[in-house]
């Protein structure tokens, strides 16, 4: 494996979806603190998998899968899905 996976969050963080979630990552405020907080790899990948079902099951952040293959691509980590 590549670097470290970076953060989920787009740089965007406009909490107008339902719930407070952000409109290009449907991460909530509390959600973001917590991804911080995660040192290992093994834990942001099954976040970064649990966050990919709750946007799948909200129908929301469409593109956010695709910028964060970029973003992943462009850090040399190797994306969890």
């Amino acid at each position: 494996m590549g670097s470290k996976l970076p953060s989920p969050c787009l740089d965007v963080c406009k909490f107008r979806l339902e719930g407070g979630r952000c409109i290009a990552c449907a991460m909530t405020k509390k959600q973001k603190k917590g991804y911080k907080g995660l040192s290992k790899d093994k834990q942001r990948r099954a976040f970064i998998l649990d966050l990919l079902e709750q946007q799948a099951e909200a129908k929301s952040a469409k593109g956010w899968q695709r910028a964060y293959l970029r973003k992943c691509t462009k850090k040399g980590a190797e994306a969890p899905f």
